[in-house]
């Protein structure tokens, strides 16, 4: 957020640094995705971290798209097999936003019910 100061500045490339050594640890429903976006011909970066030190699943720099890969994880556990996203997931997107990045989520429960590669190509183009 460039028009607002940042209350630790003073030890702020301490901060990022320490937060972008994390290694990350990318799920196979996440690598799948991944590659079948390569398969539709859609370039892009795995495990992308912006300039701010935010992860990103997939990235494409040039446009500002990301692609993130929500597992269960991502979400609240609801009553009536409804659905939530959890406050970081949402925190995270409405950060991204403000950075100016297009933020494309795909739910593993979506993503688990297409049953082959044509399935999960439409799926996916229909996103992008």
């Amino acid at each position: 957020f460039p028009d607002q100061e940042f209350p630790l500045v003073h030890i702020q490339s301490e901060l990022l640094a320490a937060f972008k050594s994390q290694e990350p640890r990318p799920s196979r429903l996440q690598r799948d995705v991944a590659a079948a976006l390569t398969g539709i011909g859609w370039d892009h970066s795995f495990e992308f971290v912006t300039l701010e030190g935010l992860s990103l699943d997939m990235a494409q720099v040039k446009t500002m798209t990301a692609v993130e890969v929500d597992g269960p994880t991502h979400y609240l556990k609801c009553k009536r097999k409804q659905v939530a996203k959890n406050g970081r997931t949402k925190f995270k997107s409405r950060i991204l936003h403000q950075l100016g990045w297009t933020v494309i989520h795909i739910p593993f429960y979506e993503w688990n019910v297409l049953n082959d590669a044509g399935a999960r190509d439409a799926y996916l183009l229909s996103k992008i």
